[in-house]
């Protein structure tokens, strides 16, 4: 993917660009030339550890976020392109809130809880290793979707939690020319706990518009014993109904995963992996006093591979394991998922958000 310069692949690091390279983070927070390291001391989140030192030696690297507050974390006029997002919020479980609003839309384009944006939930980072997104010692989140815009980006956090959010942040972006077919990034957040009978799960529905589908997040706490990822996945298409145009053969294969995710040398436990578009990065087992179920992270990036639609997709998952008899059983699991996507705008809004208590992963 290339903006005028602003490339996706080494081999176009040799070319020169007039795009012109800005950051926002707390020391410069609003990506202007020459406006880093600017805080004055007594203002800065840091002004007790740099009070030896000064203005310009790292007096205010985070922002405090209050409970029940929303903070502006960007506001970028464009045209210009989101390269890397680099973050470490202090909140916990599903309590921070990101949103994305492209070119001055009312409606977010992106509204997740901050971990499960970053594939990351349950209060257990573990690292993930990925083209798209990245989970790196510290609990730093990493993303590298290509988000261009065309007249403007706000990037807001909300704390909907009881406590004060220290949010470390850094959002690298170039102001470059955008061309007239690249799409708006965006990512969905759902949850359903639990899962109704005989019902499947929407990862994504009520889109319009043309674009095209790139990324699964699943975070999937199971209920039964047994195993539960014989569920297949359907992308239905520009008008499809009651039957969709791409149907999966299974969770693990639709997750580029086989037999059960078995460690294939002792089967008898699941073995995490993970490579550049796919994963089961997060595996959380029982334990005998308060870990009641298996939970899991998976991911599967459609880079290579996207989903394009010209007027409507809907992405649906079953959750089945098995019951005796060697049938499906249909299951009544715990799951959350966001999917990442491209598309026109203007987009439909989004469902409301679960309110904090329906959110909450322990």
């Amino acid at each position: 993917m290339e903006f005028n310069g602003i490339v996706g692949g080494m081999a176009d690091l040799t070319r020169l660009s007039n795009a012109r390279s800005r950051s926002i983070s707390a020391e410069n927070p609003t990506g202007e030339p020459g406006m880093g390291a600017r805080c004055e001391l007594e203002q800065g989140s840091a002004r007790e550890a740099a009070r030896d030192l000064g203005k310009g030696w790292k007096v205010n690297p985070y922002v405090v976020i209050p409970p029940g507050e929303t903070k502006e974390l960007a506001n970028i006029q464009g045209p210009g392109v989101i390269q890397h997002i680099w973050m470490v919020p202090t909140s916990k479980g599903r309590n921070s809130i990101i949103r994305f609003y492209w070119d001055g839309q009312e409606t977010p384009a992106v509204e997740c809880p901050v971990g499960d944006f970053f594939a990351s939930t349950w209060d257990h980072p573990v690292q993930l290793t990925s083209l798209a997104v990245c989970i790196n010692p510290g609990i730093a989140y990493n993303c590298y979707w290509q988000m261009p815009f065309r007249k403007s980006c706000r990037i807001t956090l909300e704390d909907i939690g009881p406590e004060n959010v220290m949010c470390y942040y850094q959002i690298d972006y170039a102001l470059t020319e955008i061309p007239e077919d690249a799409a708006y990034f965006h990512a969905q957040f759902r949850r359903v706990n639990p899962l109704p009978y005989k019902s499947d799960y929407t990862i994504l529905d009520g889109v319009r518009g043309q674009g095209h589908y790139v990324g699964t997040y699943l975070a999937w706490g199971v209920n039964n014993g047994g195993w539960w990822g014989e569920g297949e996945i359907k992308f239905y298409l520009d008008g499809d109904r009651e039957y969709p145009t791409i149907c999966g053969t299974g969770t693990e294969d639709y997750f580029c995963g086989s037999y059960g995710f078995e460690d294939p040398d002792t089967h008898d436990r699941y073995r995490p992996f993970l490579t550049p578009y796919a994963g089961l990065h997060q595996i959380i087992e029982p334990d005998r006093l308060y870990s009641s179920q298996f939970r899991f992270g998976l991911y599967r990036w459609h880079i290579v591979d996207p989903v394009r639609f010209q007027s409507d997709i809907r992405v649906t998952i079953q959750a089945l394991g098995w019951r005796e008899g060697g049938r499906y059983l249909p299951l009544q699991d715990d799951i959350a998922s966001v999917a990442y996507w491209y598309q026109t705008l203007p987009a439909a809004p989004f469902p409301p958000l679960p309110d904090k208590d329906y959110l909450e992963n322990v």
